[in-house]
């Protein structure tokens, strides 16, 4: 695997127009390239095609036109065991972490699932220790602690935590994470994006964080690319992006965060 993990070229993602023939393109010939160690936001509001990205990554939205590579590895040519393998390096971390947890499972099974899900053939006794560090890893700590609760049992900030920790478990490439923490409380939401960053700088993963929160992205993202109307209109390092934007579009997002807003995502780090 090169130091570059995800290349996607000239794509295009068009869906059944909701009224009479015809079709809406949700995403109109994007670039993005996302490097090993790098937390890179879309930014954008509803509508604007990052989502449908993320979707596209993920195998779950089609694909009119463009390709996704993950290295040297075409994701669009492969089929069966092949993509399943692949896309074992392309983990997501969904919106809402109630409804992405199996309200029947405790917190190990949910975290051992992917193991098993991708026939990684541990032993039960090497899949308990990975799921332990795994907890261990999100700050769900002592994992004996956690790993037989249910997810009603938890808050929503340790929903998402495990979350994080099933798709860490199978080592991924990229992390792609879709509106992360716009359901959770403000006060957990920086220990969540804490956990991502601590992630990516201590496996050299990639984290794609989709948002619509510019300010909050640019506290944690190394760049920012900015999506109005399917196209990338902007993009550079959060620092350029936020204090000097080129495009008036960005401009109209800084201009719709509240002051205090703003004020509270420049100290998330802190």
């Amino acid at each position: 695997m090169t130091s570059l993990d995800l290349d996607i070229r000239d794509l295009v993602i068009e869906y059944p127009a909701r009224r009479g023939s015809g079709v809406t393109r949700a995403v109109d010939g994007v670039n993005l390239q996302l490097n090993r160690g790098e937390f890179v936001g879309i930014v954008g509001e509803s509508g604007s095609g990052k989502s449908s990205i993320a979707n596209a990554i993920m195998g779950l939205a089609p694909v009119t036109a463009g390709e996704l590579w993950l290295g040297d590895t075409n994701l669009g040519a492969l089929r069966g065991k092949q993509a399943r393998h692949a896309r074992r390096r392309l983990q997501l971390v969904m919106q809402d972490p109630f409804e992405a947890l199996d309200p029947h499972m405790n917190v190990h099974r949910l975290i051992e699932e992917p193991l098993i899900v991708h026939r990684l053939g541990l032993s039960k006794a090497k899949r308990r220790a990975r799921v332990r560090d795994a907890l261990e890893r999100v700050g769900l700590s002592p994992a004996e602690d956690f790993e037989n609760r249910r997810p009603h049992e938890l808050s929503g900030g340790q929903r998402q935590r495990v979350c994080v920790a099933a798709c860490l478990i199978v080592d991924p490439f990229v992390v792609i994470a879709d509106e992360p923490v716009s359901m959770l409380d403000v006060s957990v939401r920086a220990g969540v994006l804490h956990t991502l960053d601590a992630s990516r700088r201590r496996d050299n993963a990639a984290v794609l964080m989709i948002t619509h929160d510019l300010p909050t992205a640019a506290a944690f993202c190394d760049r920012l690319i900015v999506m109005h109307e399917g196209r990338i209109v902007e993009q550079g390092t959060a620092a350029a992006v936020v204090e000097n934007p080129s495009h008036r579009y960005t401009q109209e997002l800084l201009d719709a965060t509240p002051a205090l807003r703003r004020q509270d995502s420049s100290t998330l780090r802190g």
